[in-house]
């Protein structure tokens, strides 16, 4: 048997549960050459949305590209990235050379091809001879026109998936997002999704006053229905072989905070517990011994992020967990916890922000990580 549970990677289609409204409206927009704004917590299953609407496109005949802005390291590397996964699509290494040499006029670009000894070799694109900022810019004028030279040449649609899209931000500031909107907008056969993670910033970036205010639809992604992931998580174990008690999914989900990434890892790894001691039932109990092997495992490192904090942090930290998020400014919370004032909670809390240890959800203040949520919750006073 196979653990029917995926997690710390893209969900393949078999274990994608649920966002069949997302899929659909995310799968139209594109396909219409819209520019799509795709907004999402971390661990909410934003890749493995992107990824199932470019398969669904991909297989309906239209170019698909798919990149992490986060992998890359300064501007240039990104836009030889972007460059390098854009002749990709033509297959035929000296064909994709060609293309290349051709359209960007401004410097000559370095293209190679390393064919793999096992399996499918790989392109690399580099612009040795650009050397400052004006170079830069003047290369990202045209390598973002790429994509619409490309669904020209081909004649086909595309579309072009940039995921971690807020990694832009520390790269060239204003002038990535004057150079790609400049683009992106001439370009009615490409349908772009622009997915970002850290929801304050994306939100700052469609803002007045930013260039990719009101260019195109915004789509927020919530969590999935809780009872929609339990009874899935319960219907995934009985597939496999392994038959669920009554409530397992359920207490999964909450235990996860409903957060994905982490309900499939919690599945996940009860499934293994119990296959490796020869089981057929999942119970609440197998599950919350899983849970305490995972938080031992994870000893260390929520030790050493307990550390980092200053006291007035773990003290708010804690009062997160207890107080589920809620009503952390009242003056029966504060006495409770000994937070101190108000001012002082929310220095603690922005802290807190900015280390993506919490994330804020309305007026609610949600822990990212559910297992470290456990730990302090067990383990701190």
């Amino acid at each position: 048997m196979q653990n029917p549970f995926v997690y710390g990677e893209v969900v393949p289609g078999e274990s994608f549960v649920d966002r069949e409204v997302e899929l659909d409206r995310l799968i139209g927009d594109l396909a219409a050459g819209q520019k799509v704004f795709l907004i999402s917590p971390r661990r909410y299953g934003k890749s493995s949305l992107i990824r199932q609407a470019l398969n669904a496109l991909s297989r309906r005949g239209v170019l698909t590209l798919d990149i992490t802005v986060s992998s890359y390291s300064s501007y240039l590397s990104f836009l030889e990235g972007y460059a390098r996964a854009l002749a990709a699509v033509e297959t035929r290494s000296e064909r994709a050379r060609g293309w290349l040499t051709k359209v960007i006029q401004s410097t000559r670009p370095e293209v190679r091809y390393d064919s793999g000894a096992a399996g499918p070799g790989r392109f690399s694109v580099a612009f040795p001879l650009v050397r400052n900022e004006r170079d830069v810019n003047r290369l990202a004028n045209e390598v973002f026109t790429l994509p619409g030279r490309l669904a020209a040449e081909q004649k086909r649609s595309m579309v072009v998936a940039l995921d971690e899209f807020q990694a832009i931000d520390g790269f060239n500031g204003g002038s990535v997002e004057h150079a790609l909107r400049a683009a992106a907008q001439q370009q009615r056969q490409v349908g772009y999704v622009f997915a970002g993670s850290e929801p304050s910033l994306m939100e700052k970036m469609i803002g007045p006053r930013r260039p990719f205010y009101k260019a195109g639809p915004v789509m927020r992604l919530q969590k999935i229905p809780a009872d929609v992931f339990a009874a899935f998580i319960e219907s995934k174990f009985g597939r496999s072989g392994i038959r669920a008690e009554v409530g397992l999914g359920a207490a999964i989900v909450d235990l996860a905070g409903n957060l994905p990434y982490d309900v499939q890892r919690l599945a996940h790894e009860t499934w293994d517990d119990v296959r490796s001691a020869g089981g057929r039932r999942a119970t609440l109990d197998a599950l919350h011994t899983t849970l305490a092997r995972l938080l031992a495992e994870q000893e260390p490192i929520f030790e050493a992020v307990w550390q980092r904090l200053t006291l007035a942090q773990r003290a708010v930290f804690r009062a997160v967990v207890l107080e589920n998020g809620h009503g952390l400014l009242s003056a029966d919370v504060r006495a409770r916890y000994r937070l101190g004032g108000p001012s002082s909670i929310q220095t603690s809390l922005s802290a807190l922000l900015k280390q993506d240890l919490v994330l804020k959800e309305g007026n609610q203040y949600v822990v990212v990580d559910s297992l470290l949520r456990e730990w302090i919750a067990r383990r701190t006073f």
